[in-house]
């Protein structure tokens, strides 16, 4: 059992159109510098934010499952399958990304949201057609919880299903409220703080402060139960991402060596 905290110097960083479009990425493409390179089937995530706004010309994919959710602000889809939607605050896009599609992107003013990557076996991925799916906020459940705001987005009790194993919650938690997770052996809990100044996170023996814009990886290596209480400040807003521990199979670049 381990908790794992990067601070914002330990991620990677990037930007878009001339920075109009600036990234923090807790796990960055290869190559960017990031301290952590994938946790299991996450691949890649990136939290953008936009001042003004700012266009991602057409550029392709192929292979990965990849979602944005937007916190603030509206972003404008169009794709090679014909697809043009504009999702706002509380929703999600979602790319299955298949045997390859382009897309571009426009970003509003005043914009922030993750993109982020799923990698499911490049095996079979690369035979599927490509799938491109919207949701507003409206369409996800979201329960209270000892006081707790939860949001689930990807996995059951949501309209998200990916074929990488993964799930993904909005949680927001009153100032020093606490909220288990459990988490099964041979998987993590990755996390962001978005609002608040900080939230505490336990497993085990393990207890570990995570504060604004900080990325926190907890390990089960065993069965356990991961507590995450809200700061004493005010609430504490996360982004939350179960995934294995491990990949399960091989990744993607070994994969398409022997396509």
């Amino acid at each position: 059992m381990s908790i794992r905290v990067y601070s914002p110097e330990e991620q990677a960083v990037g930007e878009f159109d001339g920075g109009t479009i600036l990234e923090q990425k807790p796990i960055g493409f290869p190559g960017e510098g990031s301290v952590v390179k994938r946790v299991g089937t996450l691949f890649y995530w990136a939290w953008f934010k936009s001042l003004h706004g700012g266009k991602l010309p057409l550029h392709p994919h192929r292979g990965f499952e990849i979602i944005s959710y937007v916190l603030e602000g509206s972003i404008n889809h169009q794709d090679t399958l014909g697809r043009e939607s504009l999702v706002g605050a509380g929703g999600a896009q979602v790319m299955q990304t298949g045997r390859g599609v382009s897309h571009a992107e426009h970003f509003g003013a005043k914009v922030s949201g993750f993109q982020i990557w799923f990698e499911p076996f490049f095996g079979d991925a690369l035979k599927r057609v490509p799938t491109y799916s919207q949701y507003e906020h409206s369409d996800f459940q979201t329960e209270t919880i000892s006081g707790a705001t939860v949001k689930k987005i990807i996995g059951p009790g949501s309209p998200i299903q990916l074929v990488a194993d993964a799930q993904m919650w909005d949680v927001t938690l009153p100032a020093g409220q606490s909220l288990p997770f459990e988490l099964p052996s041979g998987y993590s809990m990755a996390g962001l703080v978005v609002e608040g100044d900080a939230a505490q996170w336990t497993l085990g023996a393990d207890t570990a402060e995570v504060l604004f814009a900080h990325f926190a990886v907890a390990d089960a290596v065993e069965a356990g139960t991961l507590q995450i209480q809200g700061g004493a400040a005010g609430s504490t807003r996360l982004i939350l991402i179960q995934v294995p521990s491990e990949l399960g199979y091989l990744p993607y670049n070994k994969v398409k060596v022997q396509l």
